[in-house]
């Protein structure tokens, strides 16, 4: 590594430094330099912390709590494909399987968002932004398989720049811009974003098909429409269920849950107080379902609690998508009302709305419009009561 870094220092910075030919491309050559090597140069203009972790090797380390629920999922794309078409295969050839279909989707998401974020660069002559890097794996994990390609760019593509980059760039999206990426695909090609075919590869090396009778159908899809589902408990905690390519195994999950609670860079308070938001929800619709108006939706509402928790893409939301640093509460009591409020509404749109199983997505893009009004009320409140203490202090002085 010591190599390349003088051979770069020698051969390569010299044609991106000011006044050379390729002056114009430097952030370009930057991020990639960066991304290789700690930076040769420090941050000025106001005070700031010294810390050897730059925000490159903080989306590093999320990317490392990310891939558990990749390499599962590569597996269980495999898995539930050899067991639609009938065909019995080794752990290997399931694998080899799954990252044949979630391998391309990984480059095109990257390819595609990146390349958007070299273009602003060149164009806004700034260094590159990081923030792409954790984004360009979760919009993968958190797409059918069957999805195509093209359809990923396009949402990539309005991610990054209707998402992101209009808003100033990294630092400045009021909205996380991976689900930006999944709600706008769900809303421009719904039919490849929901249903019982889209969640599992059923198409042979040979052309085959599904054998007759098979279901892909999510286990929420299921609970959904007819109130059962065919999947246990601990079918979800594992993950071989349907679903999104990195969302169906909570064991995978709570890896890279572990990981960002160990470094610090995920918000605690924003992932228990999440899970407290489900559990009373969940506990809010096993009392009422005696209530409810259909025999499917009282099935749904009486599903245990607990296990609302493990079903669906609850889990990864609330792990690596609600504890989003940017998008997210800023203030610590802010958080606890942020994540409970997540959690709480993830499960009542999954039940109370079939038409959006994942309730998670569209809880999260809420509470990210809402961040910043519950900072304000919290701010509020601590001024309020610095006043009153200290209006209470001059009247006894």
């Amino acid at each position: 590594m010591k190599a390349l870094h003088q051979f770069i220092d020698s051969n390569v910075h010299p044609l991106f430094k000011e006044g050379s030919k390729l002056e114009k491309y430097w952030p370009v050559y930057d991020g990639f330099y960066t991304f290789l090597f700690t930076p040769g140069h420090t941050a000025d203009g106001k005070a700031h912390i010294r810390d050897g972790v730059d925000l490159k090797r903080t989306m590093n380390t999320v990317i490392t709590a990310l891939i558990p629920t990749l390499l599962f999922g590569m597996w269980n794309v495999g898995y539930h494909h050899f067991n639609a078409i009938g065909i019995d295969a080794t752990f290997f050839e399931q694998f080899l399987f799954g990252a044949i279909k979630v391998i391309p989707m990984v480059v095109v998401s990257y390819a595609v968002g990146l390349g958007i974020e070299f273009l602003f660069c060149v164009i806004k002559g700034h260094q590159i932004e990081e923030g792409y890097l954790v984004s360009g794996m979760l919009i993968p994990l958190i797409m059918p398989v069957d999805l195509p390609l093209w359809m990923m760019a396009l949402s990539v593509a309005f991610a990054v720049i209707i998402g992101k980059e209009v808003f100033g760039g990294t630092g400045m999206n009021i909205f996380n811009p991976a689900l930006l990426a999944r709600a706008f695909a769900f809303f421009a090609y719904p039919t490849y974003m929901s249903g019982d075919k889209v969640w599992i590869n059923t198409t042979g090396t040979e052309g085959m098909m599904a054998v007759d009778g098979f279901s892909g159908a999510t286990a929420l899809g299921e609970y959904a429409t007819t109130g059962i589902s065919q999947y246990s408990a601990l079918d979800a905690f594992i993950g071989i269920i349907p679903g999104s390519v990195g969302e169906t195994s909570v064991i995978a999950i709570m890896l890279g849950a572990g990981l960002l609670l160990f470094t610090g860079i995920a918000s605690w308070r924003i992932m228990l107080s999440a899970v407290v938001g489900g559990v009373v929800m969940g506990l809010i619709f096993n009392a009422v379902a005696p209530f409810a108006l259909s025999a499917e939706q009282q099935a749904f509402m009486a599903v245990p609690f607990w296990q609302q928790l493990v079903m669906g893409g609850f889990a990864f939301g609330v792990v690596y998508m609600a504890t989003d640093p940017v998008s997210g509460s800023q203030t610590d009591t802010g958080k606890y009302v942020y994540g409970f409020l997540i959690g709480f509404l993830s499960i009542m749109i999954r039940v109370f709305n079939p038409a959006y199983p994942e309730g998670v997505m569209l809880a999260i893009l809420f509470m990210n419009t809402m961040a910043p009004l519950v900072d304000h009320y919290v701010i509020q409140a601590n001024i309020k009561k610095r006043e009153q203490r200290l209006a209470l202090k001059t009247a006894t002085a």
